[in-house]
């Protein structure tokens, strides 16, 4: 190889940990460590989402709601992030991001709603500017990069959340969505949840690269990997990315490794492609052992205070379920309406068989 060669540019990723497996804490660690009331809170909401989590998953095995995207294992990473979003900022989510839209307002009865089939569900009563669940995968990404290109035209001091799992990594709309960020200096910061599996397909399979953060070199701007199942350090790095963004210094790329330790949703059966012996592994690592492992090393947490939020969330799902079984069906007509100013004649048909079926249930 003949000629001058020079390297015109050296990157590199970084991964943050604070909290290990065994909820011993590695210094220097970042002020909310310290933060006692904060640990808690975001603990109580993990535990609200893994009490919610296994309610779900048992209304649809007995036929009272539809297919659903089970979050859990994945309850740091979404705390974490919400807890170090502002209230203002937008969030473009997937499918089970439930912990960081609990944080930021929506009501568990809505996520019922929705994952029983009602688009209602996604009317949120609180966080009233954030994105619906995202079905189509990595849809979302370009979501999250128009939210942010309006705030930097609009001169508003907010940013986009938008998350993405491993698997959606690989679609189109992933870099699109990332170069446009890069490329305009847009207050975004993008989340990769890797859960190492997309369904069926691990994730050596999916890419060659040692790391998905460091996809974002192709874009121009930072990319960092975070241990996902370590609340602490999520929040750390979530809220760093934001200030960031925040003050003009542009997007991130945030790789958080976790593990899905349910199916990919429950029209899924892991245990035909995952080995058991990963899956028992990844427990021995999940989320909610170590932050409450640490809350106790500290004596801010104990037996009674467990018992005490154990019965709690189960009161509050079970009050959500109640809500939820309790609300009025949505007409057939719903399925129709919003789609066109003048709908066509064939869709007016449509609707007439929906209604004339829907009759036939009723009676």
């Amino acid at each position: 190889m003949g000629g001058i060669l020079t390297t015109v540019a050296e990157f590199e990723i970084k991964h943050h940990q604070f909290l290990d497996a065994a909820g011993t804490l590695r210094e220097p660690a970042p002020a909310v460590a310290r933060d006692s009331a904060e640990l808690i809170k975001m603990y109580r909401l993990m535990t609200l989402v893994r009490t919610f989590d296994t309610k779900a998953v048992n209304l649809q095995r007995t036929g009272k709601l539809g297919t659903y995207a089970s979050c859990l294992g994945h309850e740091a990473t979404h705390v974490g992030v919400g807890a170090a979003m502002r209230p203002e900022d937008v969030l473009a989510p997937v499918y089970r991001e439930f912990g960081t839209q609990l944080w930021r307002g929506v009501k568990l009865s809505e996520i019922l709603i929705y994952w029983g089939g009602d688009e209602r569900g996604c009317n949120f009563s609180v966080p009233r500017q954030d994105f619906p669940w995202c079905i189509p995968i990595a849809s979302q990404m370009l979501h999250g990069a128009g939210v942010a290109m309006a705030f930097k035209i609009r001169g508003e001091a907010r940013c986009s959340v938008t998350y993405i799992g491993d698997g959606g990594t690989s679609e189109g709309a992933f870099y699109e969505g990332i170069n446009l960020a890069g490329a305009r200096a847009l207050p975004a910061v993008f989340v990769v949840v890797n859960n190492r599996w997309a369904i069926s397909v691990p994730i050596e399979s999916q890419t060659a690269t040692r790391t998905l953060a460091q996809k974002a070199i192709a874009a121009g701007i930072p990319g960092v990997q975070v241990d996902g199942n370590d609340v602490i350090a999520v929040r750390h790095v979530v809220a760093e990315s934001l200030e960031r963004a925040r003050s003009g210094g542009g997007p991130t790329v945030i790789e958080a490794l976790t593990y899905r330790l349910s199916d990919h949703t429950t029209a899924d059966d892991a245990s035909r492609y995952r080995p058991a012996d990963e899956v028992n592994e990844a427990w021995q690592r999940e989320p909610l052992l170590r932050i409450r492992a640490f809350l106790r090393k500290t004596g801010a947490w104990d037996d009674r205070q467990e018992e005490e939020l154990k019965s709690e969330c189960a009161r509050q799902v079970e009050a959500a379920v109640d809500e939820y079984l309790s609300a009025p069906k949505p007409s057939t007509d719903a399925m129709f309406d919003h789609l066109f100013a003048k709908p066509p004649k064939s869709l007016l048909q449509q609707r007439e068989v929906a209604r004339r079926y829907a009759n036939k249930q009723e009676h």
